[in-house]
């Protein structure tokens, strides 16, 4: 590596890194949960109700639908009809692999 580019590694983990771990998003709710599953347990209480799942952050997205529209876009701002030419293949003629005659071997 060149002394560049060991410096901007640097710079960039420097900007990435965080002096402190407080805030709302460093909240451990996994070991504060079990705490109170533990707690219940030993006093012999009903266990604490488990909390809604959260629904997923981001939405399923169908690619294929996604990749059939993009192409119907290009090919309207090309001013194409939208339907493609379909054409057939060649069909391939096939070939047969010609065999050599074994070399004979060599004596020593």
């Amino acid at each position: 590596m060149s002394e560049g580019e060991i410096e901007g590694a640097q710079a960039l983990i420097d900007h990435m890194t965080r002096d402190s771990l407080e805030g709302s998003e460093f909240v451990d709710h996994y070991t504060d949960a079990l705490a109170e599953v533990i707690k219940a347990k030993r006093k012999e209480h009903a266990l604490p109700p488990a909390p809604e799942a959260a629904a997923p952050a981001r939405q399923v997205v169908d690619q294929m639908s996604a990749l059939k529209a993009s192409v119907q876009k290009a090919r309207a701002s090309r001013g194409e009809d939208g339907d493609a030419d379909v054409h057939e293949l060649p069909a391939k003629k096939k070939t047969t692999a010609k065999k050599t005659a074994a070399k004979p071997k060599r004596s020593a």
